[in-house]
């Protein structure tokens, strides 16, 4: 029997590359790439694993995060605010309003669940 409450993520093999709508390399030549392993039924929430290398974006969010790093290391700078370095298992959150930068110093991977809308 299926269990259809839980839903486990396995490996990542496929990702799509490219960077999000919203995200603008500024510095560097960091790459991205997210996998959705997950969407409700309604489209309104979706969750999966993000993974990009070094560089800095400059992110417009129109959307809620939350965020669980895996590995890797990134500063994220609010526009006109104060920095906030997070690595393995922090958990954070971004909220839909968010502008700023993510410089990320080491490779990262994240699992993410954005509610959208």
């Amino acid at each position: 029997m299926t269990n259809k409450t839980i839903l486990k993520f396995g490996p990542v093999e496929h990702a799509e590359a490219g960077d999000l709508p919203g995200w603008i390399a500024v510095e560097g030549q960091p790459t991205m790439q997210t996998a959705v392993q997950h969407t409700t039924a309604d489209g309104k929430v979706i969750s999966g694993t993000w993974r990009a290398s070094p560089g800095t974006y400059h992110a417009t969010y129109t959307d809620y995060e939350f965020v669980h790093m895996i590995a890797g290391r990134i500063i994220i700078t609010p526009d006109g605010g104060t920095p906030v370095e997070v690595g393995p298992g922090d958990a954070f959150v971004v909220e839909a309003d968010f502008k700023g930068t993510w410089k990320i110093i080491e490779p990262v991977t994240k699992h993410f669940v954005v509610r959208v809308g």
